[in-house]
């Protein structure tokens, strides 16, 4: 019913920069908030950024000042421009959605398949 499809992962050398996109679609009511979150290897799945549908972001300590979240409700998509990556950026990279079907009364979460970024010389 509902899919999300992220992009624009890779390898890149530290200090460099990606840009990660992610594309709602199905039967999608309407969004609430959206935003990425990583897990790397050993570890738990962490927040990276968020933003809400009225565009308020929120960030985690450790991208803070580096990465930027933004979306286009019109085309139901989410973006993070990340700079200055680090090393310890490394990780598979989800977005989530919290959305409601059409037909549905309530908001529930979704999330992409991931999409691998890493940051290496």
């Amino acid at each position: 019913q509902v899919q999300l499809v992220e992009s624009g992962g890779g390898l890149v050398q530290p200090g460099g920069s990606l840009r990660l996109s992610c594309a709602a679609s199905g039967s999608i009511f309407s969004i609430n908030a959206m935003g990425w979150y990583r897990q790397a290897p050993g570890k738990e799945r962490e927040l990276v950024a968020t933003i809400t549908n009225t565009g308020a972001p929120n960030y985690s300590d450790s991208v803070k000042d580096r990465f930027t979240i933004s979306r286009d409700n019109a085309k139901n998509t989410v973006y993070l421009q990340m700079n200055s990556l680090k090393p310890e950026d490394t990780a598979v990279y989800y977005c989530n959605a919290v959305l409601r079907l059409t037909g549905w009364n309530i908001f529930a979460p979704y999330w992409g398949q991931g999409t691998q970024v890493t940051v290496s010389s």
